[in-house]
């Protein structure tokens, strides 16, 4: 196996090897973390990696803009980049939802921890 040849490999795929750090950095932040806002800190993290693998097979080097002309022949594919504005935008979306209802818990609880949470409810269903 050639050394170099290895490395030629990792050196021309370094998108997808960040694209699975940062899907695995978010993966982690979710479940490891009580706090809310970590929480959606961790979300955003791993909707950027889902953005870059859609994105990376999308780009033909040597593509032009898909117009007509009979001097072209290799042409890039708009519909990847059209479909990530669309999951950004609905990601900020989500983003901003998720951040009004933990401002909206912080007011009812006050606390954006889970465990802290947790031990109110139960404290409150144990009373009732």
């Amino acid at each position: 196996m050639n050394v170099s040849g290895i490395f030629g490999e990792l050196a021309t795929d370094y998108n997808y090897w960040i694209t699975i750090f940062l899907m695995i950095s978010g993966r982690y932040i979710v479940a490891a973390r009580s706090n809310m806002i970590k929480t959606l800190v961790g979300l955003s993290i791993f909707q950027t990696s889902v953005y870059l693998l859609y994105l990376s097979p999308g780009k033909v080097f040597g593509g032009a803009p898909p117009i007509l002309d009979p001097e072209i022949t290799v042409y890039s594919n708009p519909l990847p980049h059209v479909l990530i504005l669309t999951a950004i935008v609905v990601g900020i979306a989500t983003l901003a939802l998720g951040l009004a209802i933990v401002v909206r818990i912080n007011e009812a609880y006050g606390t954006i921890e889970e465990d802290e949470i947790m031990t109110v409810v139960d404290s409150e269903d144990m009373a009732a």
